[in-house]
């Protein structure tokens, strides 16, 4: 069941509030899983004039998603809820569209930046849902989450703007 919650734990959040602050963990998740796995895709195959520095900024881009993802997961456990964070649970639950095949340059920056402002939209939609359940430390880690997805995109927008 994708909320349940299966643990127990002492914490003081109800347990109808814990449930609806994993399942809102488990959204950002999923996001946050497929966002790192396009910007490790756009790093794999980016062509062009620009491939060195975009190469290295992709990946500047995705290690601190991977950092961010485990902080999640952990917290959607701490709260006596399940990290659904496989593969194919986040291609199936991500609010992200899938990313271009095919190589490019520029055209990977572009669409990088479209989906690091999805996700970055829906984190800060959930610094509120959390605020509103009572839930001050999961809405101060989407903040967290949130200030690096908005620097991020402000790295990628740079790029694309004269």
């Amino acid at each position: 069941m994708k909320n349940a919650l299966p643990h127990k734990t002492a914490i003081d959040i109800p347990a109808a509030a814990r449930t609806k602050l994993v399942a809102l963990l488990n959204q950002q998740l999923a996001n946050l899983s497929d966002l790192y796995s396009q910007t490790k895709q756009a790093h794999w195959n980016v062509r062009g004039p620009e491939f060195y520095q975009l190469h290295k900024l992709f990946d500047d881009l995705a290690e601190p998603i991977e950092e961010h993802i485990d902080t999640v997961a952990e917290r959607a456990v701490t709260l006596g809820g399940r990290a659904l964070g496989t593969v194919r649970l986040a291609a199936k639950e991500s609010e992200l569209e899938e990313f271009p095949h095919k190589p490019g340059g520029m055209e990977y920056v572009t669409a990088l930046a479209k989906r690091f402002a999805t996700a970055g939209n829906s984190v800060r939609q959930a610094i509120d849902a959390a605020d509103q359940l009572g839930d001050a430390d999961t809405a101060d880690l989407f903040t967290a989450v949130s200030r690096e997805l908005d620097k991020s995109l402000y790295f990628l927008e740079a790029h694309i703007r004269a």
